[in-house]
C-alpha cells in the first residue's frame, strides 16, 4: 500500500481551502470525485483526516500530522520531475572530468567556476590523471571528458584543441643563463624534475627534450608538486623543466627561460566519446571552456 500522489494533492488543496466546492474547482474535478479520493486516503491511513459538518470542514489531528508530510512529498515529486526534465535536456546530471598535471592550470579553474554558475544542477567530478589514464577512462566510459595532450589516435574519441603549452627552464638566480644559451649548456647541471609517478607524460616529455639537446639530465631530486620543485630550484638544489603556468606562481629567486626547441611545445585539448550518452552535458562543458579560452586570449584593451 502506498500514498497516491493524486489523493495527496486533493488532500493538500482541501486542507488549504477547507471547502469541498472550492477545492474541487481548483482541482478541476467534481465534488463527488474529490470526496471519493479523500475517502480512499482515509481508508489507507486508518482514520479520518477531515471533520465535516454542514457548516465547516476542519482537519483532524491525523490530518494535521499528515499535512506537512504530504506537502513535502508533493514538493519533492515536483522537484524530481523538474530535475529529470533538466537531465533529459542536458542541464542536470554528473560529468566526470579528467585533467593532467600540466593542463590549463589557469583556464581550468575559471572554466569550472563559469560552468558551475551556469549549470548548477550538473555535478562535476574532477580527477587528476595522466593523459594515458584519461584515454583509458574515456574508452572504458569511466570518464566523460578528458583535458589532455593532443593529438590522440583513438577513432572513438572526438577532440578539440584549446591551448598551446610549453616547457620553461627554471633556474635559480645564482645560475648564469640567458635566452641565447642552449639547453645543452646545462648538460652537467643537477636537475630537479617532476616525478614520473606524478605525471609520466610530463616526466617523459622533459627527458625527451633533454635527449634532443644531446644529454641525459642528472636528476638529483624529484617531486610531485610544481611549487615544491620551484622552491628547490630557488634553494639552489638544481635547475628544472616546468610547464609555462609555473611562472605565474611567482616564486622569488627563480628565473624562467623559454626553450628554442620545437619539442618543448605541445597542445592541450578536450576529448570525449563520440557516441557517449552524455553528449549534451559534454557539449556544455566544451562550450564553457571555449568561452574562457576566448576571454583569456582577448586583447586587454578589448575587455
Amino acid at each position: 500500500m502506498y500514498l497516491d500522489p493524486y489523493e495527496l494533492k486533493s488532500f493538500v488543496v482541501l486542507a488549504r481551502e477547507l471547502h469541498f466546492r472550492k477545492a474541487a474547482e481548483h482541482l478541476w474535478m467534481s465534488q463527488p470525485a474529490l470526496s471519493k479520493q479523500i475517502r480512499r486516503l482515509e481508508e489507507k491511513v486508518g482514520g479520518g483526516v477531515f471533520a465535516r459538518t454542514r457548516r465547516k470542514v476542519t482537519l483532524t489531528e491525523t490530518g494535521r500530522v499528515l499535512l506537512p508530510l504530504a506537502t513535502k512529498l508533493l514538493q519533492e515529486s515536483e522537484l524530481a520531475l523538474a530535475i529529470a526534465r533538466e537531465a533529459s535536456n542536458g542541464c542536470a546530471g554528473v560529468l566526470r572530468v579528467g585533467f593532467g598535471l600540466a593542463a590549463v592550470s589557469d583556464i581550468l579553474p575559471r572554466t569550472i567556476l563559469r560552468f558551475s554558475q551556469k549549470h548548477p544542477r550538473i555535478n562535476l567530478k574532477m580527477r587528476d590523471m595522466s593523459t594515458s589514464a584519461q584515454l583509458n577512462g574515456l574508452l572504458q566510459e569511466s570518464l566523460d571528458v578528458g583535458i589532455l595532450r593532443l593529438p590522440i589516435a583513438a577513432p572513438e574519441l572526438d577532440s578539440l584543441p584549446i591551448i598551446r603549452e610549453r616547457l620553461l627552464l627554471a633556474v635559480p638566480e645564482s645560475v648564469r643563463y640567458s635566452g641565447k644559451d642552449k639547453l645543452s649548456r646545462l648538460h652537467d647541471a643537477p636537475f630537479v624534475m617532476m616525478s614520473r609517478s606524478a605525471s609520466a607524460t610530463f616526466h617523459d616529455h622533459a627527458l625527451s627534450v633533454c635527449h634532443s639537446a644531446g644529454f641525459t639530465p642528472n636528476i638529483v631530486q624529484e617531486s610531485a608538486e610544481t611549487f615544491t620543485i620551484l622552491n628547490l630550484v630557488r634553494a639552489g638544489l638544481g635547475v628544472s623543466l616546468v610547464q609555462s603556468a609555473a611562472a605565474r606562481m611567482r616564486v622569488p629567486g627563480v628565473r624562467f627561460h623559454r626553450l628554442n626547441r620545437k619539442q618543448s611545445e605541445w597542445t592541450i585539448g578536450i576529448a570525449w566519446m563520440r557516441n557517449g550518452d552524455k553528449k549534451q552535458l559534454v557539449q556544455k562543458f566544451v562550450d564553457a571552456t571555449r568561452s574562457v579560452v576566448r576571454a583569456a586570449n582577448r586583447p586587454k584593451d578589448a575587455r
